[in-house]
C-alpha cells in the first residue's frame, strides 16, 4: 500500500482580506478554514501532514496541533520554496505527496481521495487538480495534446489568445511522487518578475524530463475556490452552507428556509428535526430527534435530547434533555444541565445549574449556580442571589418545593424537600423540608393618604 503525505500551504498573510486575522483562519461556517483542509485530507489516512506557516504561526499551530507537524517558511519566497520547508521531515519518504492550500476549505475528501487514485493509477510523477469554468480569466490553463496528455501549464497573463478560450484550469492542488517532488525543487528557479519560486515550475520540470504528467478534472468547481478576500470567504460560506444543510435534510431533517439556517460542520441532527429560520446551530453540537428548533435561535456546544421544543432561544455549552421546551426568549448559558420534561418559559436566564426533571420556571427569573431537584416549580421573578461582589455560592432547591413569584433565595441557602417560599419572600436562612416560609415585612395601609399629602399643600 502506497504511503500518502500531505503539504499545506498556509504561510500567508492574506494582505487582501485586510484583516488582523491570518487568513487561513478566518472561519467558513465557524471553523478556520485551515482546520476544514485538514479535516478533508485527514480522511485519507495519511502518514504524515506537515502544514507550513509563516505568518501567524503561533497561532496556526495552536488549532492545528497533535493533527500536524509544522514547517516554518521565514520568508515567503513563492510556493515552491514554501514546500520545500518540508523537505527535513518528508524529503526521504516513499510515496505520494498532496499539496493543498489553506485557504481552499471546500475541496471534500471525496475528491482528494479521486486525485491520488487517479495519480496512481496513472503511474505519474505529478497530477494536477484541474476545473472547468466558463469563466477561466485569471487561472492557469491546462494544456492538452491530442492524445489528452498533459503538455504545460500557462499562466493567463502569458497565454496566447488560443490558449485563453481553454476552459480547463488549473486549481492549484497538486499529487506528486514525494522524492521526485523534492529532488525537483532543486532545480526550480526564481528568474521571474516576482523574484520567487513557483511550484507550477515543477510541472515544466518533470515533463521536460520527459515525466508522466497527469492531470484529474473535479466535476464540482465550486470545490476549487480559493478565499483570497472578503467576498470568496463570504462564497465560501454560502457554498459550504448549502453543503451541510443538504447532507442533513437527505439524512431526515426538516429545514424549512436553507438559506436563512445555519449549521457547523461538526453538528449531528437526528432525523424528523425540524429547523425554523434564522437558526444557528454550531460547535459541536448534537441534537436528537423529533425535535423543533427556531425560529430565531442559537445553540452552540451542547447536546439536546429528543422531542425537545427550544423557541427564540440561546444555548451555550449545555445539555438539554428529552421532552423539554424552552423558550421563547430563554438563555441557558454554560454549564447547565436540564433533565427531561422540563420547562424554561419566556425571559428565564439558567447558568451553571442543574435543573431536574419534570420541574418549571416560567417567567421572568434568573436561576444561576444552583442545584434544581425534580417536580419544583419557580414562580415568576424568582432569582437565585448567587453572587457577593467577590464570590459565587449555591443555592440548592430539593424535590417538589415550590417557590412564589417575586421571591429571592440569597445563597448559600437550602430550601427543603417539598416545601413553600410565599410568594415576594427573600430567603436568607434553610427552609426546613415541608415547611411554609414567609420572609416579607407586614402590610401597613395608611388611611387617606394621599388627601393628607395634598391639604398638607
Amino acid at each position: 500500500m502506497t504511503n500518502i503525505y500531505a503539504v499545506i500551504l498556509a504561510a500567508g498573510q492574506g494582505t487582501r482580506m485586510k484583516s488582523k486575522l491570518y487568513k487561513v483562519l478566518h472561519p467558513v461556517c465557524g471553523k478556520p478554514m485551515v482546520e476544514h483542509v485538514i479535516d478533508h485530507i485527514s480522511g485519507l489516512q495519511t502518514n504524515k501532514i506537515v502544514t507550513i506557516v509563516g505568518h501567524g504561526a503561533e497561532k496556526v499551530k495552536s488549532h492545528l496541533e497533535g493533527r500536524s507537524e509544522f514547517a516554518l517558511q521565514e520568508e515567503q519566497l513563492g510556493t515552491a520554496h514554501a514546500v520545500m520547508q518540508a523537505e527535513d521531515i518528508l524529503g526521504q519518504e516513499e510515496g505520494c505527496t498532496l499539496v493543498v492550500c489553506g485557504d481552499t476549505p471546500l475541496i471534500k475528501p471525496e475528491t482528494m481521495e479521486a486525485l491520488v487514485a487517479y495519480h496512481l493509477e496513472q503511474k505519474a510523477k505529478a497530477t494536477i487538480l484541474t476545473g472547468a469554468t466558463e469563466s477561466p480569466d485569471g487561472y492557469g490553463r491546462i494544456i492538452r495534446s491530442e492524445q489528452g496528455t498533459v503538455e504545460r501549464i500557462v499562466e493567463h497573463k502569458d497565454a496566447s489568445e488560443e490558449e485563453r478560450k481553454v476552459k480547463e484550469i488549473n486549481t492549484g492542488t497538486y499529487c506528486f511522487d514525494n522524492r521526485m517532488l523534492f529532488d525537483t525543487l532543486k532545480k526550480v528557479s526564481n528568474n521571474n518578475v516576482q523574484g520567487e519560486y513557483y511550484l507550477p515550475d515543477v510541472i515544466e520540470i518533470l515533463k521536460s524530463a520527459g515525466e508522466t504528467v497527469a492531470a484529474y478534472q473535479t466535476n464540482d468547481f465550486d470545490e476549487t475556490l480559493g478565499v483570497n478576500d472578503r467576498v470568496a470567504l463570504s462564497q465560501a460560506e454560502k457554498t459550504m452552507r448549502a453543503r451541510i444543510n443538504e447532507k442533513h435534510m437527505r439524512g431526515g431533517v426538516t429545514i424549512i428556509n436553507p438559506e436563512n439556517t445555519y449549521i457547523g460542520p461538526d453538528v449531528i441532527i437526528g432525523s424528523d428535526t425540524v429547523l425554523f429560520p434564522g437558526t444557528v446551530i454550531s460547535g459541536k453540537t448534537e441534537i436528537g430527534s423529533d425535535c423543533e428548533i427556531g425560529p430565531n435561535s442559537e445553540i452552540k456546544d451542547s447536546k439536546v435530547g429528543e422531542r425537545t421544543l427550544i423557541r427564540q432561544s440561546v444555548v451555550h455549552q449545555s445539555q438539554i434533555g428529552s421532552d423539554v421546551n424552552i423558550g421563547p426568549f430563554a438563555h441557558i448559558r454554560p454549564d447547565s444541565d436540564i433533565h427531561d420534561e422540563v420547562k424554561i418559559g419566556n425571559f428565564v436566564e439558567i447558568k451553571k445549574t442543574v435543573f431536574g426533571k419534570g420541574s418549571k420556571a416560567s417567567h421572568l427569573s434568573y436561576i444561576g449556580d444552583a442545584e434544581v431537584g425534580s417536580d419544583v416549580n419557580i414562580g415568576c421573578g424568582s432569582i437565585t442571589v448567587n453572587y457577593d461582589g467577590k464570590k459565587k455560592f449555591l443555592t440548592k432547591i430539593e424535590d417538589g418545593v415550590f417557590i412564589g413569584c417575586n421571591s429571592n433565595l440569597v445563597a448559600p441557602v437550602t430550601v427543603g424537600k417539598g416545601a413553600y417560599v410565599a410568594a415576594g419572600s427573600t430567603i436568607t436562612n434553610d427552609v426546613p423540608g415541608e415547611a411554609l416560609s414567609i420572609a416579607r415585612a407586614r402590610q401597613v395601609n395608611k388611611e387617606n393618604y394621599v388627601q393628607n399629602i395634598h391639604s398638607d399643600k
